[in-house]
């Protein structure tokens, strides 16, 4: 993953402990307040919630843990790999975009920021600028032209 990304995921997960789980926890203790818990759907949507914070809270922290924190930008070189930034043309509209390959937790579409498993990542692996890759995609097969490769 990214430094940017590492750094994200690390302010989640300070907010899933520092905001999000003491509310929960109050909201617990607000219901509880309101008598029988085995009919109290307050009781019972905050247990709920709190599960839910746990469980993302887990999954981050073992992501974090099992991850290699690359700087991308002491990275170089004319092939494209991970945390490149990479500008294409869609050969069949002349549509071009431009995309930073990361981590599957750092993906953001909207910002032009792409898993390292998705099928265009992947088909852009290891291209050079001036290639042509062929992607799979849901719509149907696209065609790209690699015209810039960046690491920064």
């Amino acid at each position: 993953m990214t430094i940017n990304g590492h750094l994200a995921i690390q302010d989640e997960v300070k907010h899933l402990k520092s905001v999000e789980r003491p509310r929960i926890i109050k909201a617990i203790a607000e219901a509880r307040k309101h008598g029988d818990l085995s009919e109290n759907a307050e009781y019972h949507a905050a247990k709920e919630q709190q599960g839910l914070n746990e469980a993302r809270l887990a999954e981050l922290e073992d992501y974090l843990g099992r991850a290699e924190v690359i700087d991308v930008s002491k990275l170089s070189g004319d092939t494209v790999k991970f945390g490149a930034r990479v500008s294409v043309v869609d050969e069949d509209t002349d549509e071009e975009f431009d995309y930073q390959i990361v981590g599957e937790f750092e993906a953001d579409v909207k910002e032009g920021k792409i898993s390292i498993k998705s099928p265009i990542a992947r088909a852009l692996i290891g291209k050079t600028e001036g290639d042509s890759v062929e992607v799979a995609t849901p719509g149907g097969g696209k065609s790209y032209e690699i015209l810039g490769i960046k690491y920064n």
